[in-house]
């Protein structure tokens, strides 16, 4: 496989894991995909905004969760975001701190 190709199917693996997230599972929660896999969408966005970053795009991390996101975080929250019980909370600093770092 070339290098071209493999650029445009990660790509696709990337856009169809965005759109799985945003539009098919809106009813997994955020504090779960990090408490369980380590990461989540806010983690997508800001990787998202690092590579653009290091390309010499400049780019908030609200910007790139409106990109990511396909909405502003206040709407997501409002629209899907449900309140996380006190052991979600504490699983998530520790995912947090593993997975992201001290924060």
């Amino acid at each position: 496989m070339d290098k071209q190709t493999q650029i445009e199917l990660e790509a696709a693996a990337f856009r169809t894991l965005r759109d799985h997230l945003m539009n098919k599972r809106t009813d997994v929660q955020n504090i779960d995909m990090m408490n369980l896999a380590g990461f989540c969408r806010n983690c997508l966005s800001r990787w998202y905004q690092e590579a653009a970053n290091e390309r010499g795009i400049e780019m908030s991390k609200d910007e790139a969760r409106e990109i990511y996101y396909g909405m502003t975080m206040a709407e997501w929250k409002e629209n899907y975001q449900t309140d996380a019980s006190s052991d979600q909370q504490a699983a998530f600093k520790v995912a947090f701190k593993e997975n992201v770092g001290e924060g």
